[in-house]
C-alpha cells in the first residue's frame, strides 16, 4: 500500500536562544523538537497528516549543499512555513551578510508568501550586531504577517498548532481555486470564451468591480489603501493583450485622467489618483505591458497577479490583472492583488503617487479650459 501524501511543514528559528518551559529556561531546540512531535503525533482519518522539518533532526544533505542551501532548499520544498520570530537572523558568515533566518523568510516570502506564518516571541534577542537588526527591520514591513505571539515554550507550541492548522485550511481553499481556475475549456471559463468581445468585457468588468466594492455605472470606485482614499478605475481587455483590437477597446485611459476631477471631488475632496485597474482576459507579457506607458524607463512589478507599472514623471499607475478567465479566476487575481499592495509595503508609495496624479491632472485640466 502507498504511503499517505503528507504536508511538509518547516519550523525556522534560531536554535541556540533561550526561552522559559516547563519551570525552567531551556533552548528553542527544545521546543522545536516538543513542536515536531506534537504536530506529527495528530492523524487525520487515521493516517499522519503532517511532516516537519526542523535542522536539528535532519539527515545529512548531498555533497552539492552547504548548510545554507539545504536550508534553503527545504523552505523551496515546505508547503507551510512556521517562523518562530524573537529578533535573531540567525547565523551568518560575517555580520554584514544577512542571517540564515532572515534568508529563510525572505526565500519564502518573494516566492509562495501565503505560506508564511509568523509567531513573534515576547523575549527578544539582546545582541546588538546589524544583521539583527536588518531583520528586525525587514520583519517590521511585514506586519501583515504578524499574527499569535508567545511568551513561554508551553505557548509557542500551542500557538504553532494553530497556526499549523489555520495553514492547512488555508492550503486546501487555495487547492480549490486553483483546480477551479485551472481547465478552461468547462464550466465558466467556456461560456465566457463563446462571449463577443464587448460582452466579454462587460463580464469581466462586473466581477473586478464586485471584488474590490461598489462601483458606479462608469466603472469607478473609491478605495482605501494605506489609510488614504484613492479613486480607481476599472477596465477589461476581452482577449490577450497582444490582440490589438481587444487592447484597443481599453486603449490608453489615463490620457483623459484630468476628465475624472469633478468625479474624485464630488467623491471626497481627500480622494487621489486615479490608478487603473485593467483586467486582461488571457496573458500580458511584460514587453507588452511596458509599452503601455509609452516609454521602458518606468516603474513595472512582476507581481502573482500580473503587473504593477508606475511612471515616475507623471506618476501614472495601472494594475495589469492577468488570465481573468472567469469569475473565480478573475476574483483570486484581484485577491492577490490586494494581496500584493498590502504585503510589499507598496502600499504607502502607491498613495502618495496617487496623491501627485492627481495634482498634475488638476494642472492639465486649467490649461485644456
Amino acid at each position: 500500500m502507498a504511503r499517505p501524501k503528507t504536508i511538509r511543514v518547516m519550523i525556522s528559528s534560531r536554535c541556540s536562544d533561550k526561552i522559559a518551559f516547563k519551570g525552567g529556561e531551556v533552548e528553542l531546540s527544545e521546543v522545536r523538537r516538543c513542536v515536531k512531535d506534537e504536530l506529527e503525533k495528530a492523524t487525520f482519518l487515521g493516517s499522519q497528516l503532517l511532516e516537519v522539518w526542523i535542522n536539528e533532526d535532519a539527515p545529512p544533505e548531498e555533497g552539492s549543499l552547504d548548510s545554507w542551501d539545504a536550508c534553503l532548499k527545504q523552505v523551496d520544498e515546505s508547503d507551510t512555513l512556521i517562523v518562530l520570530y524573537n529578533g535573531n537572523a540567525g547565523w551568518a558568515a560575517a555580520d554584514a551578510n544577512v542571517g540564515i533566518c532572515h534568508a529563510e523568510l525572505e526565500r519564502a516570502i518573494s516566492k509562495a508568501p501565503a505560506k508564511v506564518r509568523l509567531i513573534e516571541i515576547e523575549e527578544k534577542t539582546k545582541d546588538t550586531a546589524s544583521r539583527h537588526k536588518r531583520f528586525q527591520v525587514y520583519v517590521a514591513r511585514l506586519s501583515r504577517f504578524r499574527g499569535a505571539t508567545a511568551k513561554t515554550g508551553a505557548e509557542v507550541i500551542d500557538r504553532t498548532k494553530q497556526a499549523v492548522r489555520e495553514a492547512v485550511a488555508d492550503l486546501a481553499r487555495l487547492g480549490v481555486r486553483e483546480a477551479k481556475k485551472g481547465k478552461y475549456h468547462l464550466g465558466e471559463a467556456l461560456d465566457w470564451s463563446r462571449l463577443d468581445f464587448a460582452s466579454r468585457k462587460h463580464a469581466v468588468e462586473e466581477v473586478v468591480c464586485a471584488s474590490l466594492g461598489a462601483a458606479s455605472k462608469d466603472r469607478t470606485l473609491v478605495r482605501k489603501i494605506a489609510r488614504t482614499n484613492v479613486f480607481l478605475r476599472v477596465h477589461a481587455v476581452p482577449d490577450a493583450f497582444s490582440t490589438t483590437e481587444a487592447r484597443d477597446m481599453v486603449g490608453l485611459p489615463f490620457l483623459k485622467d484630468h476628465q475624472w476631477l469633478d468625479a474624485m471631488n464630488v467623491a471626497d475632496g481627500n480622494t487621489y489618483g486615479p490608478i487603473h485597474v485593467i483586467a486582461v482576459h488571457k496573458t500580458v507579457g511584460e514587453s507588452q505591458a511596458r509599452k503601455l506607458l509609452g516609454h521602458p524607463d518606468i516603474v513595472l512589478v512582476n507581481a502573482p497577479f500580473g503587473y504593477y507599472l508606475a511612471d515616475r514623471a507623471q506618476h501614472v499607475q495601472v494594475l495589469l490583472v492577468a488570465n481573468c478567465r472567469d469569475a473565480t479566476s478573475t476574483r483570486y487575481a484581484i485577491q492577490r492583488c490586494l494581496e500584493w499592495i498590502e504585503q510589499s509595503g507598496e502600499d504607502a508609495i502607491i498613495a502618495e503617487r496617487a496623491k501627485k496624479r492627481k495634482k498634475i491632472i488638476e494642472l492639465v485640466a486649467r490649461q485644456i479650459e
